[in-house]
């Protein structure tokens, strides 16, 4: 029987650089899973909508379908927002939710990657304090996983780790940017933990103008892609144990 259908649901912005970042990382998984039916839908703003991808694969016959958040905390849109749209999907269509990207060790390897792209070596994390600056949520379990995150990064070896948000909460990104140099941190590096260019990581850029490197944000690292698959096949493992895979 044919795998379940991927559909990467992606938040979506006005900006066009986001759309962009989304796309290029889906095809770099398409191209890690050739023969991988996957599908990209948007919350809002961009097209196709999550709802007008659903109806296209149940007009194509398609029946297992997993859709994968593609944000880093479980917030509002994964607790709520999602689960929403998939509930108004055609009956036919039998949908799993997979789990949301992070924590993920591959995603502090793809944050590493952006900083030696931004010209650290390793060498330099005895010697640096980071700044994990995410988008920010209202949702305090959000948040808590930012810190716990941070947390676990230090202890591979930076001098210091922060965390920040570009909204919703606090410490702001040049908050946490002044803290490490006060703390006498030699070099200061902001990681953005978003995955695409947009408003709040416009925000996470301005806040870095005091520290000396300003990673990208994470978009088609292979490591991300590598984790989408990942979590594609701890959510369609069960339908394929059904379907006698």
């Amino acid at each position: 029987m044919a795998a379940p259908v991927l559909v990467v649901v992606a938040h979506g912005s006005r900006d066009p650089r986001h759309a962009a970042t989304v796309h290029a990382l889906v095809e770099r998984v398409r191209s890690l899973r050739p023969g991988l039916r996957v599908e990209t839908g948007f919350l809002d703003f961009n097209v196709p909508s999550v709802p007008a991808v659903l109806e296209s694969l149940a007009a194509d016959g398609v029946r297992d379908v997993v859709a994968l958040p593609l944000l880093l905390t479980r917030a509002f849109h994964a607790k709520a927002d999602i689960p929403a749209v998939l509930r108004a999907a055609p009956a036919r269509l039998r949908i799993r939710q997979a789990e949301v990207l992070g924590p993920s060790p591959l995603l502090l390897a793809a944050l590493e990657r952006r900083l030696y792209e931004a010209g650290l070596t390793p060498a330099d994390k005895s010697s640096t304090g980071v700044v994990l600056a995410s988008a920010g949520a209202t949702d305090p379990e959000a948040g808590a996983v930012i810190a716990d995150i941070a947390r676990e990064w230090w202890r591979t070896g930076w001098c210091a780790v922060r965390p920040a948000f570009a909204s919703a909460s606090l410490p702001r990104t040049e908050d946490a940017v002044r803290e490490l140099r006060a703390l006498g941190c030699e070099r200061v590096a902001v990681a953005p933990y978003v995955l695409a260019p947009g408003f709040l990581p416009d925000r996470i850029a301005r806040g870095a103008a005091g520290a000396d490197v300003l990673a990208d944000v994470l978009g088609p690292a292979p490591e991300v892609a590598r984790l989408l698959l990942r979590r594609y096949d701890e959510a369609s493992r069960p339908a394929l144990t059904a379907l006698g895979a």
